[in-house]
């Protein structure tokens, strides 16, 4: 008779603990829409009106390039070189080397510049933003701004998902050629590719609109992580260990958010644009 009793109560314990973890989860991300909303508004009235915090906006963003050039250049070279090595293998083997090119140059642009630059942003830029807004919150400078009248979204928010919308594109530009040059020293030295047959068929299958898919995916992470870490920011409580726990949040729901997006994206491109020859 106990055990009858406890497995209901065990059952309904993880039940409530699955249904409350979903809808916590859900809630932060409406919470996290809702501020990427407002700051969508309040930028393109001040965007319309010259009224955007340009020293803020272009101290973050010299900020976010100096914690992500370095890393984003370290973490291309093994991209490119990882995609030429494994395809390049495969390829080698069917005897159809003359395709390494196209093979490796894809898989930078389309996949590896494009995660690479969401996963720095959403581990560098993430940490680094919710950071400095769960200090202000538990400093009470939030809420003195309110107080005064100024808008944190506008003062604080806004400068911050601009920095990072711009810089994204410039990153995921330099990983693409750092990681091209990279796969194209691979497929030279190891695998024994000329370098006029890599540079012919990565032209010939490469086209304009795989970078812009590229750099439009790009700036789509570096919008949702910015909104996730600020939103993240501005809900620290509870002193240091609530800006700590802020910081993990922002870093794993940005990562998380990431790699979901970046799934139905390609689905997407897959379905209305297929690779096809240049």
């Amino acid at each position: 008779m106990p055990e009858l009793n406890a497995r209901p109560t065990a059952v309904a314990v993880l039940r409530g603990n699955f249904t409350g973890t979903v809808l916590s989860g859900l809630e932060t991300y409406g919470r996290a829409m809702r501020v990427g909303a407002e700051a969508a508004r309040v930028g393109a009235v001040d965007l319309v009106r010259g009224r955007l915090p340009i020293k803020e906006l272009l101290g973050q963003a010299w900020f976010l390039i100096t914690v992500t050039a370095i890393p984003g250049i370290l973490m291309a070279v093994p991209f490119g070189v990882i995609v030429s090595a494994q395809v390049g293998n495969i390829v080698h083997q069917l005897g159809a080397n003359s395709l390494i090119g196209a093979a490796g140059g894809l898989g930078v642009i389309k996949q590896g510049a494009p995660l690479a630059t969401g996963l720095l942003l959403g581990g560098a830029g993430a940490a680094a933003i919710a950071a400095d807004l769960g200090a202000r919150t538990i400093r009470e400078e939030v809420d003195a701004l309110r107080v005064m009248g100024i808008d944190p979204i506008e003062r604080l928010v806004v400068p911050r998902v601009f920095a990072m919308v711009m810089i994204a594109p410039l990153l995921n530009i330099l990983i693409i050629a750092v990681g091209v040059v990279a796969g194209y020293v691979v497929a030279i030295v190891a695998l024994g590719v000329t370098p006029g047959s890599y540079w012919n068929s990565f032209g010939s299958f490469a086209t304009m609109t795989d970078v812009w898919v590229s750099l439009i995916k790009s700036v789509l992470f570096g919008l949702l992580v910015a909104v996730i870490s600020c939103q993240r920011g501005l809900e620290a409580r509870g002193g240091p260990r609530g800006v700590a726990d802020g910081v993990n949040a922002a870093v794993i729901l940005s990562v998380v958010s990431i790699a979901v997006i970046n799934v139905l994206i390609t689905q997407v491109v897959a379905m209305f644009l297929p690779t096809r020859l240049a």
